[in-house]
C-alpha cells in the first residue's frame, strides 16, 4: 500500500503546507537541515538502545507490518491522520515524563549522533542550533497546531482532506523522527531507569514501520549521511535483522 501513490503523481508537485509561527510569539518553523557537531572524544562506546536485553524488548512480538495494514474499508487519509495522531500523543507522553532530564544545561543542541545536530530555520530563513528542549517545544507546538486546524485534520463529515495533507504529513513524521532520535541518542539510560524500553522500543517500530508502509519516511532521515550517522540508524538495520521490521 502507498500512501502517496494512491492519490497519484499530482501530490508530487503540491504546494509546501503554509509556514506558520509555532508558538505565539515564536518565528521559527521546522528545518529539514542538519549539521555535524565538533570533534570531541573518540568513538563512544556502543549505545544501551543496541545491547541485549534491551534492543529485544517490546510489548508486542513479530514484525509489525502486521498491525500497520490498511483496514479493509479504511480510507488511507482518515487511516494516516489517526496514526499520525496517536504517534504524536503517545510521543508527547513520553517527552513530558523526560522532560526535566532534557534542558538547557544537558542538552545544548538538538543531538541525534556522535556528529550531528539539527537544526532549526528561523524567521530570517537562516538555521540555527537551539537547545534540545526549545527544538522539541517548538516541534510539539507546531504540530499540535496542525492537529486544531479543521483544514488539514477535519473532523466534521463530509469535509475532505487538503491535496497537501501527504507532504504536511511527510513533514510531520520527519520532525517527530528528530524528537525519537535525540531521545534515543540522549535519554535511553533514563528510560531504562523507568523501566519503560519495551513500551518506548515498541512506540518507536511501530512509527517507523507505519512510515515505511505508507512512505511517509525518508530512509535519509533514518539512517543519516556519510559523517553525519544518526544513531537510531544502527538500531533501524538491527530490528530488520531481527525481523521485526521489513527489509
Amino acid at each position: 500500500m502507498s500512501f502517496l501513490g494512491s492519490i497519484g503523481r499530482s501530490m508530487q508537485r503540491a504546494p509546501r503546507p503554509p509556514k506558520r509561527s509555532p508558538t505565539p510569539t515564536g518565528g521559527s518553523h521546522p528545518s529539514s537541515d542538519s549539521v555535524p557537531q565538533s570533534p570531541s572524544s573518540p568513538s563512544p562506546q556502543k549505545p544501551l538502545y543496541l545491547c541485549s536485553p534491551f534492543v529485544e524488548a517490546a510489548l508486542v512480538t513479530g514484525n509489525f507490518k502486521t498491525i500497520v495494514m490498511l483496514p479493509k474499508y479504511a480510507d488511507v487519509m482518515e487511516w494516516v491522520a489517526v496514526n499520525v495522531f496517536d504517534f504524536y500523543q503517545n510521543l508527547n507522553l513520553f517527552y513530558g515524563v523526560l522532560a526535566e532530564c532534557c534542558t538547557q544545561h544537558s542538552c545544548p543542541t538538538m543531538s541525534a549522533g556522535p556528529s550531528l545536530n539539527y537544526t532549526w530555520i528561523n524567521q530570517d530563513r537562516k538555521s540555527v542550533q537551539l537547545p534540545a528542549p526549545t527544538y522539541v517545544d517548538y516541534v510539539m507546538t507546531w504540530v499540535q497546531n496542525l492537529l486544531d486546524d479543521d483544514n488539514i485534520f477535519p473532523t466534521k463529515s463530509g469535509r475532505e482532506f487538503s491535496p497537501t495533507f501527504p507532504s504536511t504529513m511527510k513533514h510531520v513524521y520527519r520532525q517527530l523522527l528528530r524528537v525519537f532520535a535525540h531521545l534515543y541518542y540522549a535519554h535511553y539510560p533514563q528510560i531504562l531507569h523507568l523501566r519503560s524500553e519495551p513500551h518506548f522500543n515498541s512506540l518507536f517500530a511501530h512509527f517507523l514501520a507505519f512510515g515505511k508502509e505508507y512512505e511517509l519516511l525518508d530512509f535519509k532521515d533514518v539512517k543519516g549521511q556519510p559523517g553525519q550517522l544518526v544513531g537510531i540508524g544502527a538500531l533501524w538495520e538491527k530490528w530488520k535483522e531481527m525481523g521485526i521490521l521489513e527489509s
